[in-house]
């Protein structure tokens, strides 16, 4: 049977069925902790809004507040949970993928979320302990997590891609695909809650799943061949482990120092932009579900889809902008944007003024694909894993760190000014903007700032050897 080379029908099915679940994983501990706290049942209310009080003297509001704060302490202890598992096994992984292929990292994750959806299917039909959820959160995180699965995925590409133009575009398209899946699914998840509930939702989400892992093992074809590296082997898990961190820190020791200290730099902005895009963002369907918008799945799912516009803007953006600008000048133009729509945000109380939102947030996922893609340009081909295995590490602790932070946060604020992390959002964001600005302002420009293609990286180390 003939194998092929594309990895996004992976990547699409893969997004879908994790954005499918995500919202709904975030609504039934909601609903469930609603439930728990009132003694009665979720309901829903009509149009746009929910079962929401609003007026501050009631006990109802009083008690919906302390819902708040428990749902998001809840979802950050059940992030924590599935953190270190998830960690080691991104950088074990997606390192070992330059000597034993790409494929591991794809199958493992969608495994791990095919376990995760069979389990919220059996939790939300038989009416278990939500607490069953670190159990679950914990075993799939022992298959990897969304960056094992990405940092793959993206390493897949890097392999395939040998013009460095293309590459740029080709991880914008991934970042595209995850913006468009992310919003389309979310619009439908509205729409599958109220139509087939919870419980058959999860089980699409499974079946989705399935389907992946048969195309991955079947039909997609691996970019490393195992057989050339099957005589070097590690021949126990000791000097498996041994290899994969010395493929690290060989990344790190053996390069030139300019290039060094650009990929602890490049990988040090990815972190801190990341940090305050994910902690922001993660905050958008409680920050939906309280007052004064009190918005119901559906309207969660609207919100969700709007920002498929922002992953095509951004797409566009760096397809143009990279015929005209450096990549560094992209990312400056992202983080602006996203600057703005956080401000913005933070004092959005009408439904239309939560959608206008998107509006300045236009271009604020181009710097993602553009870090990514500066630092898959400034290493070798044979250190597209060990670069992409400190991505993903990088992606699941500032991920799992910035959830914890932003939801104690939002939890500690929602009371007086719900909106106050979105501003810290905004604010964190100076951070990368003054790492980026001391680039310009010193040395690290022209050339520099081009990034050295692996050519002269590797004409460069043999000189220096």
């Amino acid at each position: 049977m003939r194998k092929v080379l594309c990895v996004e029908p992976v990547i699409f099915v893969y997004m879908f069925a994790c954005s499918l679940t995500t919202p709904l994983v975030q609504q039934f501990i909601y609903r469930r902790l609603w439930e728990e706290e009132n003694n009665s049942t979720f309901l829903g209310g009509d149009g746009n809004a929910t079962r929401c009080e609003q007026n501050k003297s009631s006990p109802a509001y009083i008690k919906q507040k302390e819902v708040q704060e428990k749902a998001s302490v809840f979802n950050m202890q059940l992030d924590l949970t599935g953190a270190v598992p998830s960690l080691i096994v991104a950088f074990v992984i997606v390192a070992n993928g330059d000597r034993q292929g790409r494929k591991r990292s794809l199958v493992l994750p969608s495994m791990g979320a095919l376990i995760a959806d069979i389990c919220l299917t059996v939790i939300s039909h038989f009416d278990l302990s939500l607490s069953i959820l670190f159990a679950v959160t914990f075993i799939t995180g022992l298959f990897g997590s969304m960056a094992t699965f990405l940092g793959g995925g993206f390493a897949f590409i890097a392999d395939v891609c040998h013009d460095e133009k293309q590459k740029t575009t080709r991880i914008a398209v991934v970042d595209l695909i995850f913006g468009v899946v992310t919003g389309l699914a979310g619009l439908s998840s509205g729409y599958f809650l109220r139509g087939i509930g919870f419980t058959w939702t999860f089980v699409t989400a499974s079946l989705l799943h399935f389907v992946n892992i048969i195309y991955i093992v079947f039909f997609l074809e691996d970019t490393v061949s195992i057989s050339e590296f099957q005589h070097q082997a590690p021949a126990s898990c000791k000097e498996l482990l041994r290899e994969t961190f010395s493929g690290v820190y060989m990344l790190f020791k053996t390069a030139p120092y300019k290039k060094r200290i650009l990929i602890i730099v490049l990988l040090f902005t990815f972190m801190t932009y990341l940090f305050t895009m994910v902690g922001g963002s993660s905050l958008f369907t409680l920050y939906e579900l309280d007052e004064p918008l009190c918005w119901n799945e559906v309207y969660i799912g609207y919100g969700a889809a709007a920002f498929t516009s922002v992953s095509l803007t951004s797409f566009l953006g760096v397809y143009l902008f990279s015929k005209c600008l450096k990549d560094i000048y992209i990312v400056f133009i992202g983080i602006f944007s996203y600057i703005g729509g956080m401000i913005m945000t933070a004092f959005a109380k009408t439904t239309l003024l939560m959608f206008l939102v998107r509006v300045p947030s236009l271009l604020c996922f181009m710097p993602i694909p553009v870090l990514r893609s500066m630092l898959s340009k400034v290493v070798l081909t044979g250190e597209q894993g060990a670069v992409f295995a400190c991505i993903a590490c990088l992606e699941v602790v500032t991920g799992t760190i910035a959830l914890s932070v932003f939801n104690i946060l939002y939890a500690a604020t929602v009371a007086w000014f719900s909106g106050f992390s979105f501003l810290l959002s905004a604010g964190l964001c100076l951070i990368p903007l003054a790492v980026l600005c001391w680039l310009l302002c010193t040395s690290w420009n022209g050339e520099d700032l081009a990034l050295l293609v692996p050519e002269e990286v590797s004409s460069i180390e043999s000189v220096e050897s």
